[in-house]
């Protein structure tokens, strides 16, 4: 089955017979659920306001007023009802996610309402998630294509600690970009629907599955989040849905022989680089790697363009527009991977020229000129001209 044929499956009467009949039910009611737990939370904040508020002071905060920023909370327990909703076979695998993602979904909402726990107790959840995903579940990266890494990773205790650390990375790199409305939320939930494709064409139908529901929980969300930024995802959310992106991504690779292990990065590949690049350019400027500024490239797609090209609409508006720009980045990457992913070689070129595309957009943006992205790496990056 092609890419083509697959996205005709998905949206037609024969998918049905492919077995995702109670998984429409499923994902249906994750979607429902989401928006309206998303809207209660919403039209209760008078109530809860005072612990899930998010003010819109300090230098990674562009709101305009204080937000509730417990949107994960909404997501978790819409991912709750879809369970109640799915089928016999498709339970125990939603049950895994909400299970498995509970450290890193309690400790990101801890930090929502306490504004009190460390980047790095966070980090250790995340990685205590993927433990418990691995305990739960018994897979681990075996492979990520790449000779000598593979290797190692015959030996179990390399590859579960590996794979802890991998879907660790992954939920701070949503973590990182959630930083406008519709942002994260677009690009996760096309990164599920990208996977759900993939597991489609090889007949993974029960991750298929679960991806288009973990979807739809993130999709309500949007809902309530963009254009208007009534409720933010929060670290709980981000963490959760960071995770739960980085767990299909393991289940896809380990299940599906077939499937690159650069295909699966290739989707994640935006969020991904942004991790990377940031701790590179803090590295250059001597700043610890956690250090918060406005140098996103979220951040700089705003202030260089955005602002200029909608200089009549209000920040808020903006913030909106920018967040859906950039999360639809994730749009090219996820249809490229579902053309190259049984080619290692294939998904690793396409990844590596995204890469280099997010690297020359960003020096075009610092520079306002463009220059080869392996030249602006090998100088300091962050030399900003300022108009």
């Amino acid at each position: 089955m092609n890419f083509f044929e697959a996205i005709n499956s998905l949206i037609s009467p024969q998918a049905f017979v492919a077995g995702l009949s109670g998984t429409w039910f499923a994902v249906g009611t994750g979607f429902v659920a989401s928006l309206a737990f998303c809207v209660l939370l919403v039209l209760t904040k008078s109530w809860h306001g005072a612990l899930s508020m998010d003010t819109n002071e300090g230098v990674q905060k562009f709101h305009s007023k204080p937000t509730p920023r417990i949107g994960g909370l909404a997501i978790v327990a819409a991912l709750w009802v879809a369970w109640l909703n799915s089928p016999a076979e498709l339970k125990s695998l939603i049950g895994m996610f909400l299970l498995a993602g509970l450290p890193a979904f309690i400790f990101g909402l801890a930090e929502d309402l306490t504004k009190k726990v460390s980047v790095f107790q966070r980090l250790i959840a995340t990685m205590a998630s993927g433990l418990l995903a691995w305990w739960l579940t018994d897979y681990s990266l075996s492979r990520v294509d790449v000779w000598g890494i593979d290797y190692l990773l015959t030996f179990t205790l390399v590859s579960v600690l590996f794979t802890s650390f991998a879907v660790s990375g992954v939920a701070n790199s949503i973590n990182i970009i959630d930083g406008f409305n519709g942002l994260a939320s677009t690009t996760t939930t096309l990164a599920f629907v990208s996977f759900a494709l993939i597991a489609y064409q090889v007949g993974d139908i029960q991750l298929a599955a679960i991806s288009l529901v973990l979807g739809a929980c993130v999709w309500g969300f949007f809902g309530v989040n963009w254009p208007y930024g009534k409720i933010f995802l929060g670290d709980g959310g981000s963490y959760f849905v960071g995770f739960s992106l980085a767990w299909v991504a393991v289940m896809l690779i380990e299940r599906n022989p077939h499937v690159s292990a650069f295909a699966a990065l290739l989707i994640c590949v935006h969020p991904v680089t942004e991790v990377l690049f940031s701790i590179y350019r803090r590295k250059i400027k001597e700043l610890h790697p956690g250090h918060p500024d406005r140098m996103h490239f979220h951040s700089l797609i705003k202030q260089r363009y955005v602002r200029r090209w909608f200089s009549k609409i209000s920040n808020d508006g903006r913030n909106s527009i920018t967040g859906l720009m950039v999360g639809l980045m994730t749009l090219t990457a996820g249809i490229l991977a579902n053309f190259v992913y049984q080619s290692v070689w294939m998904s690793l070129i396409v990844l590596l020229a995204l890469m280099m595309g997010y690297v020359s957009i960003y020096a075009r943006m610092v520079r306002y000129k463009w220059c080869s992205p392996i030249k602006f790496l090998m100088v300091k990056p962050m030399v900003i001209i300022h108009r």
